[in-house]
């Protein structure tokens, strides 16, 4: 039996350098690289906790945080050419279109020197539409989205955790009164500036925005599950909780059966 040792051994090292030849191929990047680099959407209803994480994964990974609905606001402000055209279309009571959103971000990858190690998408995609138009820019750049994290909480925790939330509109970190409290009262821990509750965070707000949630939601976490990009994680747990699972996507922890060396019976 020892002699069988040299072989399997040497099976076992070729197998994890196919593996490896894999991910380059499927990231467009070495696979060394992948820890350094992240590109991904984070989906969730209003109160999951977007705004808590993100902050966390843009400063582990030193990319970008792109939240559209800010994105959006910011360009008509700086009165862009984009912001133009999107104001038009607005203040028209319109929506703005695929093509602009889209090449909102393409601008925003381009010329934001924090995006050079990737991204985190919040609120956009929507739509399958969006999400087809988002792949088709990506493939342009000769790059793919790495993951499309979903973080899944019931509709009825969220009464509280909206009711309460405390946002510093500047960086988007979120806290809550009750639950995720600043360390000192109404007021931001790293800038010392102020918070603010938004006025939409109302229950009777929170309900018409879930059912436009859920409704737009469902067919686009149903493209990224054929993608293979998709993972749910529990958002009902604490922060840190959360945190710990979404380490677990990024390090590439996946079921046990699903590498090649566990496939054959030479991993467990």
């Amino acid at each position: 039996m020892p002699a069988l040792l040299d072989p399997v051994e040497e099976l076992k090292q070729r197998v994890q350098t196919l593996e490896k030849r894999i991910a380059e191929l499927e990231s467009g990047k070495p696979a060394k690289d992948a820890p350094s680099s992240m590109r991904m959407i984070l989906m969730g209803p209003p109160g999951a906790g977007k705004g808590t994480q993100a902050p966390r994964i843009k400063d582990k990974y030193c990319v970008c945080h792109l939240a559209t609905g800010d994105m959006l606001r910011a360009q008509v402000a700086k009165k862009t050419d984009l912001g133009r055209e999107a104001k038009k279309i607005m203040d028209a009571g319109g929506l703005v279109s695929d093509e602009i959103m889209v090449n909102m971000i393409k601008s925003e990858l381009e010329s934001n020197s924090e995006c050079k190690n990737g991204f985190i998408l919040d609120g956009f995609p929507r739509t399958v539409a969006q999400a087809e138009r988002l792949d088709d820019m990506l493939n342009a750049k000769q790059q793919k989205l790495m993951h499309a994290v979903e973080l899944k909480i019931d509709d009825s925790l969220l009464v509280s955790r909206i009711t309460g939330r405390l946002v510093h509109p500047a960086s988007g970190r979120s806290y809550h009164k009750i639950f995720n409290p600043p360390k000192s009262a109404m007021t931001d821990d790293v800038t010392g500036e102020p918070l603010i509750q938004r006025s939409d965070d109302t229950e009777e707000a929170l309900k018409k925005r879930l059912v436009t949630y859920h409704k737009q939601t469902y067919p686009v976490v149903g493209y990224y599950q054929k993608t293979g990009i998709w993972t749910g994680i529990d958002a009902s747990q604490e922060p840190g909780q959360v945190w710990k699972s979404l380490l677990g996507v990024f390090d590439g922890q996946k079921p046990k059966n699903s590498s090649l060396l566990s496939k054959i019976g030479l991993q467990k």
